[in-house]
């Protein structure tokens, strides 16, 4: 089968790719709950990912995410991100990234245009509506920054629970999907919407869909080729010339 999709992505005149945390996973980087140890492993998650834990607890909310930046500072790209920033060098209007990741790594290994759907842990945003007084590079420093104006907080630009996704973001990724003939699923279980729904917008609007993950995922019935394997050995395969 994996002649098949090759086949597929040298036809291809619009794909769209979504990844997950299994991507991110091959680098190394811990999972939400994974990087849970030590000190750390105190907290429930659930207390680290909403806003009101934040509100609750500004300041262990805000080390928690410097502790995931300090862990993701040492983490390379794997030859999968590479693959895909290769692809999109040789082909630029041929590929649109969506990832449910938030580590940057896509961006680092050389990909552009990047759809953050769950946002980007190395920005920053207010969590207050921002008023005139606000401005992000001139908050004071703290745990968190803040404005000594209004003493509006600054947070970490993720998508926590029960938060919605960026709008302009996710519109970008249906239409991508909903345009495209061949989608990439890769690395995801599929159980998180409305990312996993956009697998399902691609198979409705007629596009070749093929999931590419180790262990079974909640989208393999939505996919015309399932190929289990680690991305960063079989996108290099499917995507390299």
């Amino acid at each position: 089968m994996l002649d098949t999709v090759k086949a597929w992505v040298r036809q291809s005149q619009r794909m769209a790719v979504l990844t997950g945390a299994g991507v991110s996973a091959e680098s190394g980087v811990p999972t939400f709950r994974d990087a849970q140890t030590g000190y750390w492993a105190q907290f429930r998650p659930e207390d680290m990912a909403t806003e009101a834990g934040f509100r609750a607890h500004p300041q262990w909310v805000w080390d928690w995410y410097q502790y995931r930046r300090d862990l993701l500072a040492g983490v390379l790209p794997n030859s999968g991100h590479g693959a895909l920033a290769d692809f999109q060098r040789r082909h630029p209007d041929r590929i649109t990234l969506i990832t449910q990741n938030v580590d940057g790594l896509h961006q680092r290994a050389g990909s552009t245009g990047v759809l953050y759907l769950h946002g980007d842990i190395f920005e920053n945003r207010w969590l207050n509506t921002p008023r005139h007084c606000c401005h992000i590079d001139h908050a004071v420093a703290g745990h968190p920054p803040y404005c000594d104006r209004c003493g509006n907080l600054v947070r970490p630009g993720v998508v926590w629970f029960g938060e919605s996704l960026p709008p302009a973001t996710l519109g970008a990724a249906e239409q991508a999907v909903a345009r495209c003939d061949l989608m990439l699923v890769v690395g995801t279980a599929g159980a998180v919407y409305p990312a996993a729904g956009l697998a399902h917008q691609a198979r409705s609007a007629g596009a070749r869909v093929v999931v590419l993950n180790p262990a079974p995922s909640a989208l393999d019935d939505v996919a015309q080729v399932v190929l289990r394997g680690a991305s960063a050995t079989v996108l290099p395969q499917l995507l390299g010339e």
